[in-house]
C-alpha cells in the first residue's frame, strides 16, 4: 500500500476513526446506501478493533479510495449512482485495487447474482441480515 500523509474525505463519505498510516489497525471501508446498515457495521466492527470509513454508493466510495488507502472493501449491491456490482468492477480495473478483498453485504441471494459478482471480482458474499461475529471472521480471513 501506498503512503500518504493525510486523508481527505470525500463528498458522502463519513471518516470514523484515524488514517490508517497512523496505526496498524486493518482499515475497512462499508459502502452502503442506508444509514442504519452503515451504522449497523460500524459498531460490529469498530468494536472488535477494525478502523472504519463509510460511503454511501459506489461512487463516494471511488472519491475516497483515490485519496485513501484500506485493507479490505464491504458493499452493498443495491444502490444509487454506482452499484456494488459496478464499484467491484471499476475497483478491479486498475492494478492499485486488483487485489483487495472485497466483501458483498447485501440482500440479494440468488446464485445469479453470487456469480455475477465473483466475476466481477468479488472475494465474498454476506446475506442481511448479517451476524456481526461471522462478519468479523469473514474480514479477519481475507485481510491482507
Amino acid at each position: 500500500m501506498s503512503n500518504f500523509s493525510e486523508t481527505q474525505p470525500a463528498p458522502n463519505l463519513t471518516p470514523t476513526s484515524e488514517p490508517a498510516c497512523m496505526n496498524t489497525t486493518t482499515r475497512i471501508l462499508t459502502v452502503d446506501d442506508s444509514p442504519s446498515m452503515r451504522a449497523l457495521l460500524n459498531h460490529a466492527l469498530t468494536t472488535q478493533g477494525f478502523d472504519v470509513a463509510q460511503a454511501e454508493d459506489g461512487l463516494a466510495a471511488l472519491d475516497w479510495l483515490a485519496l485513501n488507502e484500506v485493507d479490505v472493501v464491504i458493499t452493498d449491491i443495491n444502490m444509487p449512482r454506482l452499484d456494488g456490482f459496478g464499484l467491484i468492477e471499476r475497483l478491479r480495473e486498475g492494478s492499485r485495487h486488483r487485489d483487495r478483498p472485497i466483501l458483498v453485504l447485501t440482500t440479494e441471494s440468488s446464485e445469479e447474482k453470487k456469480a455475477r459478482a465473483r466475476a466481477a471480482g468479488a472475494t465474498g458474499w454476506i446475506v442481511k441480515p448479517f451476524d456481526p461475529a461471522k462478519l468479523v471472521a469473514a474480514v479477519r480471513r481475507i485481510a491482507h
